[in-house]
């Protein structure tokens, strides 16, 4: 069994912000849900986050994701592991985590966890050519021997290279049998974690380090600048993916896509879109400039120009844009077009249906192969409550047509442009609602010239 800890408490203060630090995003989710998604594919049963500073908001997002334990005061990250006492008659190995780190990949952690089953304690540590302040790893051969602080290292240890990053696996069980062992008599007066490696040592357990070369997928997280270069490496690492599996990426740099996201071979992404949230794109579609995609899917040989699609389905062979706006659960058939500035809200648009400009279409049912003239309306909300229209198949609405809802339109039915339709028009029957022209000769004249 694997268990995790995942601290979470501290206030962040270089970050110069009210939200708490592991909140701010990176591509479009939290630092702490990268955290725990990587955590989630390791198949952690137990995972316990100990939150201090703005917990309120941690909680709220993740719910009930998460186990929380409260660390109040905060007296060092010692303190911190012994809050989360609901893993101690736990068995196998536990992740102690900084949640402030979210680029550690989940093949990391794996080479961490594999290393755990030779020792009793295992340490991530990396190589830096200028190690400055970091905890320096001594070593005797394979075991770990201390984890030295630099105000504390003579000159011998402060050449050493290998340094402590601060994640660690752990034997469940001798964790909690010798935590209560770490003391604060430091300058701090708190309980450090590091000293963890000191107490096992003590007791003749085995300490293994398990070293990675790539600091830049270790690091945490504390100022905007870190947080800024974090994102850049994510970016970059999950763009690289894509286009390795088939996708072309005209301008990575400028280009943002969810890790959650599943492309497919054959499509064309321009530069700056963004795909975020668990959206699935099929193949060989064409998403074109300022285009933004929020957890839909979207379906093959698809052209998306300058467009928003948010929590809705595309199915294929559609047009979309430009400065089209799809949200709220909308499913668009094959073969339609979404034309220029419509806006869909909630709305089922069957196959081979077309809207080609200036319309709102909200809480409403389409059926296949109808048209919509420019500036249709679907006059959905009565001050009170939503209502919905049901179109029919092969309708034709024409320009500037309101339709006041609840009304059903049947099959093969005509609404004359400029009509309010407030009644039902049945199959195959054309409605017209407004008033006939009237001509007043020369008043447009005088009326100029006034």
């Amino acid at each position: 069994m694997l268990n995790a800890i995942v601290l979470a408490a501290g206030k962040g203060t270089r970050m110069h912000s009210n939200k708490a630090k592991t909140m701010h995003k990176i591509l479009d989710k939290p630092i702490l849900e990268h955290v725990y998604d990587t955590l989630d594919k390791l198949q952690c049963k137990n995972i316990v986050c100990v939150v201090g500073h703005g917990r309120e908001e941690i909680e709220d997002y993740f719910s009930d994701r998460l186990t929380y334990a409260i660390q109040q005061p905060q007296l060092g990250t010692a303190h911190a592991v012994m809050q989360a006492i609901s893993l101690k008659e736990k068995e196998g190995k536990t992740l102690i985590v900084n949640g402030d780190c979210p680029l550690i990949q989940k093949e990391t952690y794996q080479k961490m966890i594999e290393m755990a089953e030779q020792y009793d304690l295992v340490l991530m540590t990396t190589k830096l050519d200028n190690p400055a302040s970091y905890g320096r790893i001594v070593r005797n051969n394979d075991s770990v021997e201390a984890i030295v602080e630099y105000k504390d290292a003579d000159e011998q240890t402060r050449a050493i290279k290998e340094v402590n990053v601060g994640i660690y696996c752990i034997d469940n069980q001798l964790l909690w049998k010798y935590i209560g062992e770490i003391d604060n008599h430091n300058a701090q007066n708190e309980y450090y974690i590091t000293d963890i490696v000191k107490v096992f040592k003590k007791h003749g357990l085995k300490v293994g380090a398990c070293c990675f070369d790539d600091f830049n997928q270790l690091q945490g997280i504390n100022s905007r600048l870190e947080l800024l270069n974090a994102s850049k490496w994510l970016q970059k690492k999950t763009n690289e993916y894509w286009i390795n599996n088939g996708v072309t990426i005209i301008d990575p740099d400028s280009t943002y896509i969810s890790t959650d996201a599943v492309l497919s071979i054959d499509t064309i992404i321009y530069p700056n879109v963004r795909i975020e949230g668990k959206t699935v794109i099929g193949q060989n579609n064409i998403i074109e400039e300022a285009s933004c995609i929020i957890n839909s899917k979207i379906g093959d040989n698809n052209h998306i120009i300058a467009s928003r699609i948010t929590d809705s389905e595309v199915g294929s062979n559609v047009t979309v844009g430009p400065n089209a706006h799809l949200r709220n659960n909308c499913k668009i058939g094959d073969n339609c077009r979404i034309g220029n500035y419509v806006e869909m809200k909630n709305t089922i648009f069957g196959k081979g249906s077309k809207c080609a400009h200036l319309t709102y279409v909200g809480d409403s049912t389409v059926g296949q192969n109808c048209n919509f003239g420019c500036g249709v309306v679907t006059v959905n909300y009565d001050g009170k409550n939503k209502h919905r229209c049901t179109i029919g198949n092969h309708v034709f609405v024409g320009s500037n047509v309101n339709l006041i809802a609840p009304v059903t339109i049947g099959d093969y039915a005509v609404l004359a442009a400029g009509s309010t339709v407030t009644d039902d028009v049945e199959e195959k029957d054309m409605a017209i609602a407004r008033c006939r022209q009237q001509v007043k000769k020369g008043y447009g004249f005088k009326y100029l010239n006034k």
